[in-house]
């Protein structure tokens, strides 16, 4: 694979050579297209494949700094979900009650509909419909679990959407240590990120669309994308560049890029799966205040990540951030705290990569139609699922033909705009100070078994 580590992660290292091989060539020099999208991980992908879909004759470009799938698309948890980073309360005060309801559930057919295309054009990604458990360790977390699903009952959602778990319940799911309950959800997929943006950029590719890597757009404006290698002029432009969003001109203090880290064992014998459970491959959590996330892969593996890593300062990105002996320390004894029979196993990967985080926690999607510029993004970890849902809108948004039943234009998160982050240092203080508390949150509630209300302060604060 020219040029193209596989070591980015544990996904990159298991793609078939044919997905490995490269995709794209650098932009050659100034060009025309209809639609330009920046960046070539799910966001601008799903865009270009419903774009596509809508009209076959359109000339869509795809510009990407690096190679498709470089980024988060390609390095993350691997949990094609229907969670959306802010609250039903929040988009209800926004919008309305009905339309938080709709968000939510068009959340819930975004997993359905990616399961759906990959069958389609025969994608194998490894695709798991296991749902999602997030475990209840502690009685503070218990109680919160509860507090949870009762919040939910009285937005109309069921059992069949989120299930309150007792002890014996979650135990038969998932063998952890010291479980009293847990909440479930059917709503998510286990699938290996990498084979989904590599067969989802070749099959784009095939239906028409221009990919050209290694060409780093410097600003979006207007009828126009700069790049390093030329520019491209477009009557619509997507911007979809997530955690990498600082780097474009005038973009610094749009999204914050914060890091998120994983690591992957060796492939685990029969007898250690036996201890630790998870038969159906359901991705799974706990109910900390510091995330964390796991999935069992398709080839026995325990793949795991968490937050903690910290916020660089001016929005820096190196590739010497993807990995933190500290924080991949700290997730290792996390994994062996959960799941102490993986403890004598190898991690055989370390890995990480920025996403992009908007100042009050809100991901969002919108087209100006008077300029001809289109975003998405700002998922905050969740952009498995949400970038679907965002190709969908934007095809929609740009075609101004909705043919989805229910018009996904009026959902609550469309034209959504986040205030601008702070300008530094009060960013780079900000966005720490806010990590160490969480982290700080989990280790006080643990000693003292209260609350901390320092960290629901700052779930306020991120769009809680």
């Amino acid at each position: 694979m020219s040029g193209r580590p596989l070591d980015l992660s544990l996904w990159w290292s298991t793609l078939p050579i044919d997905l490995a091989s490269p995709l794209g060539a650098p932009l050659p020099g100034d060009s025309t297209a209809d639609i330009a999208i920046v960046g070539a991980g799910y966001t601008g992908l799903w865009t270009a494949y419903y774009l596509l879909k809508a009209d076959p004759s359109l000339r869509v470009t795809i510009i990407e700094a690096n190679y498709a799938g470089f980024g988060a698309s390609g390095r993350n948890g691997g949990w094609a979900s229907a969670l959306f980073p802010v609250s039903l309360e929040a988009l209800a005060r926004a919008s309305s009650r009905e339309a938080a309801c709709s968000m939510k559930r068009a959340m819930f057919a975004t997993v359905v509909e990616i399961g759906r295309v990959a069958t389609a054009e025969a994608w194998d990604i490894n695709w798991k419909q296991g749902g999602t458990i997030v475990l209840a360790r502690t009685p503070l977390q218990l109680a919160s679990a509860r507090e949870e699903i009762a919040n939910l009952r009285s937005w109309g959602f069921g059992e069949e959407d989120y299930a309150l778990l007792d002890a014996k319940a979650a135990k038969d799911q998932a063998h952890a240590t010291d479980v009293l309950g847990a909440t479930f959800t059917p709503h998510c997929a286990a699938i290996n990120p990498a084979l989904l943006v590599r067969n989802l950029a070749r099959t784009v590719i095939a239906m028409g669309a221009k990919l050209f890597e290694d060409t780093a757009a410097t600003a979006i404006e207007p009828g126009i994308v700069r790049t390093s290698r030329g520019s491209v002029r477009a009557e619509v432009i997507v911007r979809a560049t997530e955690g990498y969003t600082p780097s474009l001109a005038g973009q610094k203090r749009t999204l914050a890029p914060v890091y998120s880290l994983m690591l992957a064992t060796e492939p685990l014998s029969d007898l250690t799966w036996d201890s630790i459970g998870l038969r159906e491959r359901a991705t799974f959590s706990d109910g900390r205040h510091l995330i964390i996330y796991g999935q069992r892969t398709a080839d026995g593996r325990l793949a795991f990540g968490g937050r903690g890593a910290p916020y660089y300062f001016g929005s820096k990105i190196t590739p010497a951030q993807d990995r933190n002996p500290q924080v991949h320390a700290g997730l290792w004894q996390v994994l062996t705290d959960l799941f102490p029979a993986v403890s004598q196993a190898k991690v055989t990967h370390t890995w990480g990569g920025p996403l992009g985080v908007p100042r009050d926690w809100w991901a969002s999607c919108g087209f100006d139609r008077g300029t001809g510029l289109a975003w998405a993004g700002g998922y905050v970890g969740d952009g498995v699922g949400t970038t679907n849902l965002a190709g969908r809108t934007l095809t929609e948004l740009i075609t101004g033909d909705p043919k989805t039943p229910g018009n996904l234009t009026t959902l609550p998160w469309v034209n959504h705009h986040s205030p601008k982050w702070e300008p530094e240092p009060l960013r780079w203080l900000g966005t720490n100070i806010g990590l160490r508390v969480m982290s700080s949150a989990d280790d006080l509630e643990a000693r003292t078994g209260r609350s901390s209300r320092r960290a629901a302060y700052f779930g306020r604060k991120m769009g809680h």
